[in-house]
């Protein structure tokens, strides 16, 4: 077996084409020189249209089976299984998600303890309007304390 046939970085198809590209490379000597300038142009053009392909599919959103897309970054070997970096970056908005919830629960808080610090700071120390005595809510209120405060 040479090189390029044990090769576990190609993929299946690469190395059949490889395969045959050898053979078709060996038989090419015995061509007329018409013949195999032919040969060549089209070899070429296969080769653009290769790269056109591996362009077009470097990042697809491929559809699934009910309705559902996934986000694929071209071929990932035989096996289709996604490597680290693909994982990653599936995870990545996950991540910021939840950064961003956590960041904006604590800052909800340190702006609702501001709120209320700043309201009792004024109410402690503004001082009671006069109306707020006769309030008969107030006194109420003042004898409530009184009986939860006596033994």
């Amino acid at each position: 077996m040479t090189q390029l046939q044990t090769n576990p970085m190609l993929s299946a198809q690469d190395r059949f084409a490889r395969n045959v590209t050898a053979r078709l490379t060996e038989g090419s000597a015995a061509l007329p020189h018409d013949i195999s300038e032919r040969l060549r142009i089209a070899r070429m053009q296969a080769l653009a249209h290769r790269k056109q392909v591996i362009m077009r599919s470097a990042t697809v959103v491929a559809s699934q089976g009910g309705g559902t897309a996934a986000l694929t970054f071209g071929n990932q070997g035989d096996n289709d299984r996604p490597n680290w970096w693909t994982r990653f970056a599936a995870a990545l908005p996950l991540v910021a998600l939840v950064a961003g919830l956590l960041t904006i629960y604590v800052v909800q808080n340190d702006l609702r303890a501001d709120e209320l610090a700043e309201v009792d700071t004024a109410l402690l120390t503004d001082d009671l309007p006069t109306v707020a005595y006769t309030d008969p809510g107030f006194v109420e209120f003042l004898k409530a304390n009184r009986d939860t405060t006596s033994p």
